[in-house]
């Protein structure tokens, strides 16, 4: 059982993402590819549906705010992503940051949660192809035989040919390297821009001449009230999902630090713009009691004399669903790649083409099944666990990054000094390596009571830094000890004399340094116990908001139980220290998200609370494909995981450690 803890919570090295012995993915994609690939993944054909149902529904004029509300919202996610791709830039996404900061068992979850969010996704958008090109063949019934959807007599199972023929196709394409598949998806992507920004200028021509009659009802601007507006955006939030494919891409990006950053924000500033103009085209352009839930866009210019613009609306939503499908088959492969790689699935899934570079079996076997659900299986009822999935994976994203800046792995955690007395000679003086020597250890905040860093020269041991170079510097050895080895420089001797003052100092140092090092382990436990008091409360909050079919006591009582578990947890976040460390986390150089702990604090808030509003049939559907899940994870991924067998660090060093890790 001891055994079995330990695995689900050990972690894997930052140094562990070279995947030493494993051909690496071409780097061939710059900023521009990333910004294609988002815009791609983003802006599906839901968009073309999504406004005339929010309008109609909850948000009224509003819905441009709804919009607006629910790009910020998607932004907290991003932003985490941003600096988490950019620090740890990995194929496995979400899947290697808690693997990194969290531990092999959530990583698990996530990993196998994306599994079954990419190939439901892609199935349910093909599944969306066949009636938008049956527009430009007067209807679906008129589509050639060999692609039009088909009841099977006897099983009433509707087969959709041009489902399953579209996933093939992107699977081919997907196959022959990611830079040619980046580029078709730049003309997909702008052809569905080009589509996108025409029904703006046409709406607005079209608003001007007949004086925005949608804005001007007796309901007003919030006909739903407020609670409407926020309704909608909650809807709306999903229309921003898929900027994290941007993620997946790590390993074939030439430039991570910068290019990963600037691609996920370019992508869902260029979404959320718009959007919103869309929105506010479509709202004034027809009453939104009055708008066309299923072709919100073709109704609205069928209303305005411009019948014609079906076919452009509909060549735009093809454009969005195949832009789409390849946002939502390109990361599965590289997740199977990544899992494949820390052992916990065969190494089956992290064989390389030798010339695409491209993981060629994931992508395929993932293409072959996405296919077949495609073409054999009405999957809209499934499509709820596609979100699931996403908000999960937002969820941890967050969450480790404040494990990120408050307790990052030990090996960046902090110093190791030891101070011995060898037979013969001066003390020698051991220390880490993995961070600069000499410098000050991390506080408390003073509400606290605890002094901060700020306050550190206040101390009786305020000249600590000069007193332990002047000591280092007066030794004769100095022995600098790391992971890779031990590496010892000597000094010219000196007389035994001399000898007595330098070992004073040295232990003097010592001593000092542990009562720093303790200071800080009260700090790191004090992050650890308010990161879990934050998750805590999240999900007993959202339980209270959104979980209709408890009673409404229960509800009430969660709240009382959740609020002050979060309000408390996330005062300590504010009020202490960040790691110092966190800086040198990962890969230097790279983006550094504003405004911790409060941005990824109001990520976890909206991420839970959807989850939590997606309903039990939809959680109870998940739970099977979980539960599938954890079997495969106890029968093989536990033990043929690469870091089967090795002891936690804590166990590995005298230096205590607040989360347990695994090095290589």
């Amino acid at each position: 059982m001891k055994t079995t803890l330990l695995a689900l919570w050990r972690r894997k090295a930052v140094r562990q993402h070279r995947h030493a012995g494993h051909m690496e993915l071409a780097r061939r994609l710059r900023v521009m590819d990333l910004v294609s690939i988002g815009i791609g993944s983003t802006i599906g054909a839901g968009v073309y549906v999504l406004v005339g149902t929010v309008a109609r529904e909850r948000a009224g004029p509003a819905l441009t705010l709804s919009f607006l509300i629910a790009g910020i919202a998607a932004a907290l996610a991003a932003l985490c992503y941003a600096e988490l791709s950019s620090r740890l830039p990995s194929a496995g996404s979400a899947y290697h940051y808690a693997y990194t900061c969290v531990g092999e068992g959530v990583a698990w979850i996530i990993g196998w949660g994306l599994i079954l969010e990419y190939t439901v996704g892609g199935s349910t958008v093909a599944r969306g192809i066949s009636p938008n090109l049956g527009v430009f063949f007067g209807g679906e019934q008129n589509l050639p035989s060999w692609i039009v959807r088909r009841t099977i007599p006897g099983i009433d199972i509707v087969v959709d040919p041009c489902a399953g023929l579209l996933v093939l196709v992107v699977t081919g394409l997907l196959c022959m390297g990611i830079r040619e598949s980046a580029r078709v998806q730049s003309v997909m992507v702008v052809l569905n821009i080009v589509v996108l920004v025409f029904v703006v200028l046409a709406g607005s021509w079209a608003g001007f001449t007949s004086g925005w009659e949608g804005y001007h009802q007796s309901q007003g601007y919030l006909p739903y009230g407020i609670n409407g507006m926020l309704g909608g955006a909650a809807t709306l939030f999903f229309a921003y999902i898929g900027f994290d494919t941007v993620a997946s891409t790590a390993e074939e990006v030439k430039n991570p630090q910068r290019d990963l950053p600037l691609g996920i924000g370019f992508a869902l500033l260029i979404c959320g713009s718009l959007y919103m103009l869309l929105s506010a085209v479509i709202v004034g352009l027809v009453p939104f009691n009055l708008i066309d839930p299923d072709t919100p866009l073709s109704s609205a210019f069928d209303n305005h004399g411009m019948p014609w613009a079906t076919f452009v609306v509909a060549a735009g939503a093809i454009a969005a669903l195949s832009t789409t499908l390849m946002g939502s088959i390109l990361p599965q492969p590289r997740i199977l790649m990544a899992m494949a790689r820390d052992g916990l699935i065969p190494p089956f899934f992290s064989i390389l083409h030798p010339i695409t570079t491209v993981p060629v079996n994931g992508t395929l076997i993932t293409g072959m099944v996405a296919a077949l659900m495609a073409f054999s299986m009405n999957v809209d009822q499934l499509s709820g666990m596609v979100s699931v999935g996403t908000l999960s994976a937002f969820t941890v994203v967050a969450v480790s990054l404040l494990i990120l800046r408050y307790v990052p792995p030990p090996e960046v955690a902090k110093v190791v000094i030891q101070a011995t007395v060898p037979d013969k000679g001066p003390p020698s003086v051991h220390i880490s390596s993995s961070r600069p020597v000499f410098t000050k250890a991390t506080m408390f905040s003073p509400v606290l009571s605890i002094l901060s860093d700020a306050s550190l020269q206040t101390l009786p041991g305020r000249g600590i830094e000069d007193d332990c170079a002047s000591s280092v510097s007066s030794s004769e050895s100095l022995l600098l000890q790391d992971e890779a080895g031990d590496q010892e420089v000597n000094a010219a001797p000196e007389s035994p004399s001399s000898s007595r003052p330098v070992l004073h100092e040295s232990l003097l140092y010592a001593q000092e340094t542990d009562t720093l090092e303790s200071n800080e382990d009260l700090r790191r436990w004090a992050a650890v116990f308010a990161i879990t008091g934050v998750c805590v409360g999240v999900v007993l909050i959202s339980l209270a908001a959104a979980a209709n079919d408890l009673p409404i006591s229960v509800r009430w009582l969660l709240g009382l139980l959740g609020t002050p578990s979060f309000v408390a947890a996330s005062t300590v976040l504010f009020l202490i220290e960040q790691d110092e460390g966190h800086h040198k986390f990962g890969q230097a150089g790279g983006f550094h998200c504003p405004w911790v702990p409060a941005l990824p604090l109001g990520s976890i808030l909206v991420n839970v609370y959807l989850l939590v509003s997606l309903g039990l049939p939809t959680w109870l559907r998940v739970s099977v494909w979980m539960v599938l899940g954890v079997v495969v994870y106890v029968f093989y991924g536990m033990s043929h995981s690469k870091l089967a067998g090795e002891l936690p660090k804590e166990e590995q060093t005298t230096t205590s450690k607040l989360l347990p890790d695994t090095q290589v």
